[in-house]
């Protein structure tokens, strides 16, 4: 059975997002006339992280109009743009993968107490 929402021949789960860094990855150094990767790495990491905060804004926005299609539209561009900025940053997915899998059945609160205080968290 498809997971509702699913796009049929598409891969499951973190796959995609996989793919997807791949991808990225290896834009780096196209032609920017022809690549928006190529374009956003190009441009560095303050445009980059200007538009990943773009698009959390816009997911926000979307999130709290109740338009779920229009959320998960603007979660994708986020997932892209996040995908572009560890790509900037040299981080692999696997490094974060690791660090939800080590927050796994700890509760978030005493994750957040655990952390520095200067890290903004309400």
């Amino acid at each position: 059975m498809a997971e509702r929402g699913a796009v049929p021949g598409a891969p499951a789960g973190a796959e995609v997002l996989d793919q997807l860094f791949e991808t990225v990855r290896a834009r780096r150094g196209d032609d920017p006339q022809s690549s928006y990767t190529a374009k956003l790495l190009g441009r560095g990491t303050a445009v980059i992280a200007r538009k990943v905060g773009e698009e959390a804004l816009e997911a926000v926005i979307e999130a709290l109009r109740g338009d779920r299609a229009a959320l998960a539209a603007e979660s994708a561009d986020l997932l892209y743009h996040l995908l572009v900025l560890w790509a900037d940053a040299g981080i692999e997915p696997e490094e974060v993968y690791a660090i939800l899998r080590a927050r796994e059945g700890v509760s978030g609160i005493a994750e957040k107490k655990a952390r520095k205080p200067t890290d903004g968290d309400d």
